[in-house]
């Protein structure tokens, strides 16, 4: 892509994309994904392309995304008219239109087409695995994916990153939180004792916090009681005890909102209770959900206004 004659933002455009997806492309088969959040379409067919590109890292192949609307010059260089538009990439240059494979089948066959005609060195990808930044990249894919709501996919995306790198981290921590997040405590609690199992894992500070996600989930409450401490909380409202009571039951039954009104409550009238627990909760809170996560956000800012404002 030339760059003479552009402006700063251009040519910033241009030193973006040679970085992300020309240089990788040397190598490897890069399979280009032009999207927008608002399209519909797009967000179909984003969980087929990060499955089978992840099926196929291995080979040689990774998955890079171009938001049209914040890359509006890299989308007008490849006369990008309509969304999705897919191309393969390979040497810097497109080989392929993949946009009309929209279905398992057709991406892996266009794919296999692709590999068995181009150089594409997948020997050395599958001896040394895939690189620190494809792992971050597949990792940053899962949790924004979890963030949005999509927990099962979530799933998927972190295993496919453990499949690739057993001893990955993060993607150890967010496959837990995923799970949790899916409905699935059981299941968390099993892939939590599979990273335990690892004393690197098991030490890693986000593993740690995904343990406490497990922990805490682990906690079941039945309308009943959470009836009955929501009653004892309002009754009592000077009771410390018995809002903290409430604020955790709130949690453990999904209403992570008034677990966090409550908590805040604590924090700002009774700060000292029992030595800040509700502080410390609040915070465990946060690492157990995702420091990342957009709630999270939003009540860590509650949280320092009350400590700090």
């Amino acid at each position: 892509m030339a760059s003479l004659g552009l402006n700063m933002d251009e040519q910033k455009a241009v030193d973006r994309f040679r970085k992300d997806v020309v240089e990788p492309s040397m190598k490897k088969l890069v399979v280009l994904d032009f999207y927008a959040d608002w399209c519909g379409p797009c967000k179909a067919l984003t969980p087929l392309l990060e499955k089978v590109v992840g099926e196929y890292g291995a080979k040689g192949v990774v998955l890079r995304k171009i938001d049209v609307d914040a890359e509006q010059f890299i989308a007008a260089q490849f006369q990008v008219r309509s969304i999705p538009t897919v191309y393969a990439m390979f040497q810097g240059q497109p080989v392929a239109d993949l946009t009309p494979a929209r279905s398992e089948s057709q991406l892996r066959a266009a794919l296999d087409q692709l590999l068995a005609q181009l150089p594409v060195q997948a020997g050395a990808e599958t001896a040394e695995g895939p690189s620190v930044e494809e792992l971050a990249q597949f990792v940053a894919m899962g949790e924004q994916v979890l963030a949005d709501g999509d927990a099962q996919r979530a799933v998927s995306i972190f295993n496919q990153v453990i499949d690739m790198a057993a001893d990955h981290a993060p993607a150890h921590a967010g496959l837990i939180r995923a799970l949790i997040a899916a409905g699935q405590p059981e299941v968390a609690r099993a892939a939590l004792d599979v990273a335990l199992a690892d004393p690197a894992l098991a030490a890693h500070p986000l593993v740690i916090a995904a343990r406490s996600a497990v922990d805490l989930a682990s906690r079941r409450v039945d309308d009943g009681e959470l009836a009955a401490l929501r009653s004892r909380a309002e009754q009592h409202p000077d009771d410390a005890e018995a809002r903290y009571a409430y604020a955790e039951a709130a949690f453990a039954a999904g209403d992570r909102d008034e677990a966090a009104d409550q908590l805040l409550h604590l924090v700002a009238h009774s700060p000292d209770w029992n030595e800040g627990a509700a502080r410390k909760r609040l915070l465990q809170i946060f690492e157990a959900v995702g420091l990342e996560d957009p709630w999270v956000v939003a009540n860590r800012r509650r949280l320092s206004r009350l400590l700090f404002g």
